[in-house]
């Protein structure tokens, strides 16, 4: 009996080891425990004293709820309540550490570079490689094929929106690459059919989000962004001298829903062809019509009913060309420089510019390069960057962080296949809608600079 009395003493002693050993710091701190924070450690709690509750706040909310314990502090103390005083000190103390946290979190987001929000990359790279637009507009349309993958991956697609679809979601990712078209859906119709001896096109892709653009998707409502505009000077002063007091300006980035679409009709042979895969041409319909649509009104945009693209954003840095394009390049890093813009920086502009760098040539008539006179800074050239602006011959010519432009997301491309719209149902069509809602926005005006007067006429180094 006492040996089983010295084992139990020994299991007991190891408990009580392995209990205080997980109990808190602040548990052992001479802190005198007020009736609550006794009932908290009755109930098994092991609560600080006084402590708040840990759900996620915002900065302002941890402020104001520190105002409100300094506030039982200073009562406490003009009413000589040692006791309550000590309570909310430790309080104070707690909350100043959960507030600290809270302001690193709120600098880390501030600093995060930008990139596209589109969850999980293994998902996202399954979407690129087995989605299949034909194969979801077919199914949707209720023929016989199998788009098992299509339909599961709609519901991660109505969680990125916050809601579901009209009709069926096609992803983003399948539209941010080059894909091959077709021009002619007559074309698609076997006869004596020679697919080994099929003629691919090119349709431009995507460019703005390869950028660096700030993607934020899922959102419901209209969104509001606090911008700092101006802060408060820092003088100095002699001593016994007043300082002159300075505000803080603040003003809002805003984002609005915005709808791009498109509608055509489709025939129930064309859906369900598959030599060549039909999906080349619903990609086109919708490479086209609304995710290079997108990407020219994120660039310029600004007319009727679009978003407000970079080159449409009011006080952006301008530099009219002037000399050569490596002097102009060179003033536009240098005004970005002078702003303190971020490093993630690129030249986006037309491949006519890029034509003129190539044929640029030194005093041996070799090639100067691209990146000579780009200064050795990311540039991209693409089609979607205009080429008609100012006189009618001017051509875009972009320099900036592109993490500082904001794409906002309503809806990802919604596809709604409809097969009984009158007219198509006569002929027995389908007709098929594809809406996106969007908008863009530029967080920092003076994160990018435009190169004016570009033309074919410019040279690269004169």
């Amino acid at each position: 009996m006492a040996r089983k009395a010295n084992i139990s003493n020994k299991i007991a002693r190891r408990l009580l080891s392995v209990w205080l050993f997980c109990l808190p710091v602040a548990a052992f701190a001479h802190v005198p425990l007020t009736s609550g924070d006794v009932g908290n450690l009755n109930a098994g709690g092991l609560k600080t004293p006084g402590s708040i509750e840990s759900d996620t706040m915002k900065t302002s909310d941890l402020i104001e709820q520190r105002a409100a314990i300094v506030a039982r502090m200073t009562a406490a103390h003009e009413s000589d309540n040692g006791e309550a005083f000590t309570a909310a000190e430790n309080e104070l103390r707690f909350h100043d550490a959960k507030l600290d946290r809270q302001r690193k979190i709120d600098a880390a987001d501030r600093s995060e570079p930008g990139k596209p929000i589109n969850g999980d990359a293994k998902l996202e790279s399954e979407i690129r490689t087995r989605f299949n637009i034909g194969r979801a507009i077919a199914g949707a349309a209720g023929l016989g094929v199998d788009w098992g993958f299509e339909r599961e991956v709609q519901v991660e697609l109505a969680k990125r929106a916050g809601r579901s679809a009209q009709g069926i979601y096609i992803p983003m990712e399948v539209m941010e690459k080059r894909v091959l078209t077709t021009t002619a859906g007559a074309e698609l119709v076997s006869t004596d059919h020679r697919p080994d001896q099929y003629i691919n096109a090119l349709v431009a892709s995507s460019v703005v989000r390869g950028l660096g653009a700030r993607v934020l998707s899922g959102l419901v409502g209209n969104v509001d962004i606090p911008r700092e505009t101006d802060s408060p000077a820092i003088g100095w002063v002699a001593e016994n001298a007043a300082l002159t007091p300075d505000d803080a300006n603040f003003d809002k980035v805003s984002l609005t829903p915005k709808h791009a679409g498109a509608m055509s009709e489709w025939s129930r042979n064309m859906l369900m062809q598959a030599s060549p895969d039909v999906e080349a041409l619903l990609r086109q319909m919708l490479a086209r019509n609304l995710a290079l649509a997108i990407d020219r009104a994120a660039i310029l945009g600004g007319g009727a009913n679009e978003p407000d693209g970079v080159l449409s954003t009011a006080n952006i840095q301008t530099h009219a060309y002037a000399t050569d394009l490596f002097t102009s390049t060179a003033v536009a890093i240098g005004k970005a420089d002078i702003e303190n813009v971020g490093a993630r920086r690129a030249f986006l502009t037309t491949p006519e510019v890029r034509e003129i760098c190539l044929k640029e040539l030194d005093a041996n008539k070799l090639p100067v390069g691209v990146p000579a006179i780009f200064h050795n800074e990311a540039v991209t050239f693409t089609n979607q960057m205009p080429k008609t602006l100012g006189a009618g011959t001017e051509h875009g010519l972009i320099y900036g962080d592109w993490s500082e432009l904001l794409i906002g997301i309503w809806s990802e491309i919604d596809i709604l296949v409809n097969p009984y719209e009158a007219t198509a149902y006569s002929k027995g069509n389908i007709s098929i809608r594809a809406m996106a809602t969007v908008d863009t926005a530029v967080r920092n005006p003076k994160a990018f600079v435009s190169i004016e007067d570009v033309t074919t006429a410019a040279v690269g180094i004169a």
